[in-house]
C-alpha cells in the first residue's frame, strides 16, 4: 500500500465519521467501539 492510498482511507473515514456527526446521527463511532470491544473479547477467548 502507497502512502498516497493509506492517506486516502484515512481521510475517507475521518469523512464518514464527520459526516455521521452532522448530518446521518448513525452512531456509527459507537457501533464501532462496541464491535471491537466484542472482537477483542472474542480472541481473548481464543488466546
Amino acid at each position: 500500500m502507497t502512502t498516497r492510498i493509506a492517506l486516502f482511507l484515512v481521510v475517507l473515514i475521518v469523512l464518514f465519521f464527520v459526516v455521521d456527526a452532522l448530518w446521518l446521527h448513525l452512531g456509527a463511532p459507537l457501533f464501532l467501539a462496541r464491535k471491537f470491544a466484542d472482537f477483542v473479547e472474542w480472541l481473548a477467548f481464543w488466546r
